[in-house]
C-alpha cells in the first residue's frame, strides 16, 4: 500500500475546511482527539425570533468527563450534578440581570468548558441544549436544540444535511502520530470530511484526500477507486 501510494502521498498542500454550523454549534480548537482533554466552545449565532438570548443550558453526555466550565462576558457558569454519581450532567450560563438582556438580536455569544473526551473515535457526541430568549417587552420563548441523529451525520463536520433544531454535534477523531496511522474503524463513515486535516487516506483499493490536487491523482492512479465511505470493521490507513 505505501509502496503505490508514494506518488500520491508526496504531494502535500495547505487544506481549507468550511462547515455548515447549526444555529447553536460547537468546536474546539483542533481536531477532537478522542480521550484527550478539549476547551469546548458552543457559538449561538442568534436569538429567538428577534429575542435577544439570556440563558443557554448545555447538557453533558455521557462518557464526557472532567468538565470545568469558564465564565464569560455573557453570565456566569452553573453546574447540575448527578446526586448518585457527582458526575456533572449540564452547564447552565445566565446573563446576570434583566438590564443585561438587550433590546434585539443583535449579538453573537461565545460559552466555554474544558472536558475530557470520551476514548471512543470515529463517534459523534451530541450536546442536548436549551436556548431562552427574551424580548424587549419581557416575553419569554424558549428553542430547544436536542435533535440527534447518527444517520450519515457527523456532527459540524458532517456537510449533511441536518435534523430539525439539531443538538450541538461534536465528531471524535482517533489519537494520531506524524506519518502513517493504522485503524480499525468500527463506526459508519459517511463524509470523508472528517479526514480533512489528513494528507491521504486508504482503504484497500480504495483512497482519499482533501487536497483536490491528491484527489486527482487518486483518480488517475491504475487499479483505484475514490474513498467515499467506510464501513465498521474497515482496516485504514491514514498519513497526517
Amino acid at each position: 500500500m505505501k509502496a503505490r501510494s508514494h506518488l500520491l502521498s508526496a504531494a502535500v498542500v495547505s487544506m481549507l475546511c468550511t462547515a455548515a454550523e447549526a444555529h447553536i454549534s460547537v468546536g474546539a480548537p483542533g481536531p477532537a482527539v478522542a480521550g484527550s482533554t478539549q476547551e469546548l466552545t458552543f457559538n449561538v449565532g442568534h436569538g429567538c425570533d428577534g429575542a435577544d438570548t439570556f440563558r443557554i443550558e448545555v447538557r453533558i453526555p455521557e462518557g464526557v468527563t472532567s468538565v470545568r466550565p469558564l465564565n464569560s462576558e455573557f453570565g456566569k457558569a452553573v453546574v447540575s450534578k448527578d446526586a448518585a454519581t457527582n458526575t456533572i450532567t449540564s452547564v447552565t450560563w445566565t446573563k446576570p440581570s434583566s438590564a443585561d438582556v438587550l433590546p434585539a438580536d443583535t449579538h453573537f455569544y461565545k460559552l466555554t468548558l474544558r472536558a475530557r473526551l470520551p476514548d471512543q473515535a470515529f463517534t459523534t457526541l451530541f450536546f442536548p441544549t436549551i436556548q431562552h430568549c427574551r424580548a424587549a417587552d419581557g416575553t419569554e420563548s424558549t428553542v430547544e436544540w436536542i435533535a440527534t441523529t447518527t444517520d450519515h451525520n457527523h456532527g459540524q463536520n458532517a456537510g449533511t444535511e441536518p435534523a430539525e433544531n439539531p443538538a450541538p454535534a461534536l465528531f471524535i477523531v482517533p489519537a494520531r502520530t506524524p506519518g502513517w496511522n493504522k485503524y480499525t474503524v468500527d463506526q459508519h463513515v459517511h463524509d470523508m470530511s472528517v479526514f480533512k486535516d489528513a494528507q491521504i487516506v486508504w482503504a484497500g483499493s480504495e483512497a482519499y484526500s482533501p487536497s483536490t490536487y491528491i484527489l486527482s491523482l487518486i483518480e488517475k492512479e491504475p487499479n483505484t477507486r475514490v474513498l467515499q465511505a467506510i464501513h465498521p470493521g474497515t482496516e485504514i490507513w491514514v498519513k497526517y
